[in-house]
């Protein structure tokens, strides 16, 4: 198991960060996540994840809170082999700060497109984007605006457990890699969840939140297994997977909340009052409090990896 210890520390303030996030999430301006009382129906167990709920304060703070993610895509990209002159389509590229590092991989001789749904964030990677690298708003299950064959690398980092449709998306990636075309994803597993997720469940069960505690934090993550499958399924060959660990510090609770709304793009505590969110994040920081150490809250976060191809020629 590959373990890879991510230090927030490293590169921002998060205390000064989060607070903004968090009194976005409180001023209905700055988000459109906050509620007067908790509006998923009672009994409700599947996740509803919506687009809609981003805003500028929330895709700043990822900006920089996805330095965590960037981490463990570059792990991902390592995997690919990505090569300089090959065409690489990022799916689900946020802010860009991932396709911008592929996009030295690749030099002026490749290409690199990043596509997201959220308009936002893909504004923020075209102030990354240079000659060979290019920002649109797209979803993995619709991507119609490629031909057949464009690219050498498709990857989704940290994207699949947001993939509604999921044998659709990979059967649109398969269509527009080339024959021998390399597919990357890692996805939260739900049969792994991260530490982080099961403490914020304790604090919603605590607080008696009258919302299903997987829907304070959600997520469409996959096992593992049923990733291997899914991939097979459409098409390609060569699958290879593995769990691995990423153990990230914090220097408090409002930086943890503040990673997860914005990695959550506004869905994390979605449909809970603010009153009940106060309550929740208190309990939450008094959870936190026992995962201390002498580098701040560390947790341990799992992500399942896989990766494939497309065959030389086609099946018949």
């Amino acid at each position: 198991m590959i373990i890879t210890k991510i230090g927030l520390r490293l590169y921002f303030s998060a205390h000064n960060l989060a607070m903004h996030v968090l009194s976005g999430m409180s001023d209905p301006r700055g988000a459109a996540m906050t509620h007067s009382a908790s509006t998923a129906p009672r009994g409700q167990t599947q996740a509803l994840i919506s687009a809609s709920l981003d805003s500028p304060v929330l895709a700043a703070a990822y900006d920089r809170f996805g330095v965590l993610q960037f981490e463990h895509g570059k792990q991902l990209v390592a995997l690919l082999h990505v090569a300089r002159g090959e065409s690489v389509l990022d799916i689900g590229a946020g802010t860009g700060r991932l396709a911008a590092y592929v996009a030295e991989i690749v030099g002026d001789d490749g290409r690199v497109v990043a596509v997201d749904p959220l308009p936002l964030r893909v504004d923020m990677a075209r102030t990354r984007a240079a000659r060979q690298f290019d920002a649109k708003v797209g979803r993995a299950e619709d991507l119609s605006a490629f031909r057949d064959g464009s690219f050498d690398v498709v990857y989704l980092n940290s994207v699949f457990h947001w993939v509604e449709d999921k044998p659709r998306a990979l059967g649109e990636i398969y269509r527009v890699l080339r024959p021998g075309g390399r597919l990357g994803v890692n996805c939260h597993n739900p049969d792994h969840p991260h530490e982080v997720r099961l403490l914020v469940r304790q604090a919603m069960i605590a607080a008696q939140i009258e919302l299903a505690p997987e829907l304070g934090y959600p997520s469409l993550g996959i096992s593992e297994a049923q990733l291997t499958e899914q991939i097979s399924t459409a098409g390609f060959v060569g699958v290879l997977s593995e769990q691995r660990t990423f153990v990230d510090t914090f220097p408090n609770v409002e930086a943890v909340v503040g990673w997860a709304s914005s990695s959550t793009f506004g869905n994390f505590l979605n449909g809970v009052s603010n009153a009940d969110r106060n309550r929740v994040i208190e309990t939450l920081g008094q959870l936190l409090e026992v995962k201390r150490g002498p580098d701040g809250i560390r947790l341990e976060r799992y992500l399942a990896f896989a990766t494939a191809r497309k065959p030389v020629s086609s099946p018949e």
